[in-house]
């Protein structure tokens, strides 16, 4: 069984939807656990990519993007973001046009922003 995780912050952006747009989100991931291959996530999803080697995923899903992980067998959601959000991030940092994922992996705030919600995981 796949299981799902949500951070604090990830859960609460989640939880402020309405409910039909909470289905939607979590069935556009649409994941199996025979899923987790990389080279099947790429074909799937959106790819951001740290400098250290670190990866996420984008699912877009209507107006929303979720920013997710994977590791040790379990999907890690990062962050659950309304699109216009990227829009405006996107114009205030000032990002070059080489498209969203290239522009969000090489920016600084992108990342503090997953490294917030990551901070709130807590795994028993």
């Amino acid at each position: 069984m796949l299981q799902i995780v949500f951070n604090e912050i990830s859960a609460a952006e989640l939880s402020r939807l309405p409910t039909q747009i909470q289905f939607h989100l979590l069935e556009a991931m649409d994941i199996k656990p025979g899923d987790l291959d990389e080279a099947l996530l790429a074909k799937k999803f959106g790819i951001l990519e740290r400098s250290a080697g670190r990866k996420l995923y984008r699912c877009r899903a209507g107006d929303h993007r979720i920013y997710f992980g994977v590791k040790d067998g379990m999907v890690r959601v990062h962050r659950v973001l309304h699109k216009n959000t990227f829009a405006d991030f996107l114009y205030r940092s000032n990002l070059p046009g080489g498209g969203e994922d290239e522009a969000l992996s090489q920016s600084k705030n992108f990342w503090q922003l997953i490294d917030e919600g990551a901070k709130t995981l807590k795994m028993a």
